[in-house]
């Protein structure tokens, strides 16, 4: 049977930045990049981001670790977040991408963030995003 996965993310979304730029600004590398934005045309505008990710973890998953942890170490940035965001017109995020077992005796895993997370996402003007799936 399929066990419950999670990972959560930091992303930074907008039109038309090098997340290139991003990275060296910040001074961390991300997991994973989309600069199609920086290519694109204004008459056609794309989304480019930048993430910062957790591992996808597997069976008992807890989110509220896996929001902490990044947010850890995340919080030295926060200027630096908040003042790449202004300077490149950035829309910051926190996610979590969790998976569900569609397996009934499993444990369904308790969704939320913690105290240390809230305030690190009103601090930097984040979203809070949260994808389900069924597996």
């Amino acid at each position: 049977m399929a066990s419950n996965k999670a990972r959560a993310y930091f992303a930074l979304l907008g039109y038309h930045f090098n997340p290139d730029v991003i990275t060296r600004l910040l001074g961390v590398e991300p997991t994973s990049v989309n600069a199609a934005g920086a290519y694109s045309t204004l008459d056609k505008p794309v989304i480019s981001s930048w993430e910062l990710s957790t591992e996808t973890l597997s069976g008992e998953v807890d989110v509220f670790a896996l929001t902490d942890t990044l947010v850890k170490q995340l919080e030295p940035l926060k200027d630096k977040i908040v003042e790449v965001c202004k300077s490149h017109n950035l829309s910051p995020r926190l996610g979590v991408v969790l998976t569900l077992s569609a397996d009934q005796s499993g444990s369904s895993p308790e969704v939320g963030v913690g105290a240390r997370a809230v305030r690190f996402l009103a601090d930097t003007g984040s979203f809070i995003n949260l994808e389900t799936k069924v597996s």
